[in-house]
């Protein structure tokens, strides 16, 4: 049944956290945390609301809209519209998500309702969705197209969109590495591959924004991860990025304190860098380092450089003093080659996403 005095309202973005109307955005990050620290049984996806805003307010580059659903004046749900700036696009991202103990009460499907009316509106007919998905042993599973991977076809959330009319197209895999990696994996790794490298390829590190030499390396990398990496049957679009593009995004990961370790890889023949990898730790070290993109560009695949890169970044981060307790990431389960190189380091499977598609 419908949960009484329910509204489903736009939220604003405030410029700062210190603004009057900076009150809701702050609660719904507390609930998304909470919604996915029940879905994952592990709050090592939260980020705080001095991390989170940047991403909100970049509209330039990554345009949103957000509501929340509200029972009693309280914040239960929210519902993110996202889309690309690619020009001609015709697919949205629709996410509505509600804390536990408040589902069943058809607030999912109000927010739902309301994001794929405005999606629609604007003319971006593919609807996208990814969604936690909770573990389960045993029972009926709802495989993956792929072939890669299975969720539980008795999870409420893959009953929900199921219902409304989604696709299961991908499924991705959550890994949690525990921190310190013996030093003898990392060091085995990366001078025994470096070694072997030796005059075709090079690392480059560093630490926060990207130096200027290198800003146009990183929009061709930045770029090919929306079309080199395996996105299934999901609608991606080529990101247009530019150097302003760069900057926006470097100064939004460095909100509250954080730290971006890039680690690429050089071409030695061209002095072009031709991959690259990354870790975002928070202000408080103690909390869950993310391993954001990895990226080897196609034409240079298959001499281990993923590997390379990933083990110079975790050695540079257990040589860089306080260790933080782990690292986490997502992967599509498809995507085996990089599964191998995480699993060879020490990532473990703690939980799945699934990315599903509705065309209207």
């Amino acid at each position: 049944m419908l949960a009484t005095r329910l509204q489903i309202e736009e939220l604003s973005i405030p410029a700062t956290l210190d603004d009057p109307d900076a009150a809701g955005f702050i609660e719904m990050v507390g609930v998304r945390n909470a919604i996915e620290a029940q879905l994952l049984g592990s709050g090592a996806l939260a980020l705080t609301p001095a991390e989170l805003l940047p991403m909100y307010q970049a509209q330039e580059f990554e345009p949103k809209r957000v509501f929340v659903a509200r029972v009693d004046g309280a914040v239960v749900g929210r519902g993110i519209l996202q889309w690309s700036i690619a020009e001609g696009t015709t697919s949205t991202w629709v996410i509505a998500e509600v804390l536990e103990e408040f589902r069943r009460r058809g607030i999912g499907a109000a927010l739902f309702d309301r994001v794929e009316a405005l999606a629609l509106e604007s003319g971006r007919p593919v609807l996208q969705s990814e969604a936690l998905h909770k573990p389960a042993a045993g029972g009926a599973r709802l495989p993956s197209p792929t072939g890669y991977g299975d969720v539980p076809a008795d999870d409420p959330g893959v009953r929900f969109l199921t219902h409304r009319g989604y696709r299961l197209e991908q499924i991705e895999r959550v890994s949690l590495l525990d921190l310190p990696v013996p030093a003898t994996v990392l060091n085995e790794n990366h001078d025994r591959l470096l070694e072997q490298l030796r005059g075709a390829y090079s690392l480059v590190q560093w630490r926060g924004s990207t130096p200027p030499e290198w800003i146009p390396d990183l929009i061709l990398l930045r770029t090919r991860m929306t079309t080199d990496a395996p996105f299934a049957g999901l609608e991606m679009d080529e990101e247009p990025w530019t150097e302003a593009r760069i900057v926006t995004h470097d100064a939004a990961m460095a909100a509250d304190g954080r730290l971006t370790m890039t680690v690429a890889a050089r071409h030695e023949p061209t002095g072009r860098l031709v991959g690259f990898s990354e870790l975002s730790l928070p202000g408080n070290r103690s909390r869950s380092v993310q391993q954001l993109d990895t990226l080897v560009l196609a034409e240079h695949r298959g001499h281990r450089l993923g590997m390379l890169l990933k083990v110079a970044n975790l050695r540079a981060l257990q040589m860089g003093g306080s260790v933080p307790s782990q690292v986490h990431t997502f992967n599509a389960e498809e995507n085996r080659h990089m599964l191998d190189v995480n699993e060879a380091i020490g990532f473990r499977p703690v939980g799945h996403a699934g990315c599903w598609r509705k065309d209207r």
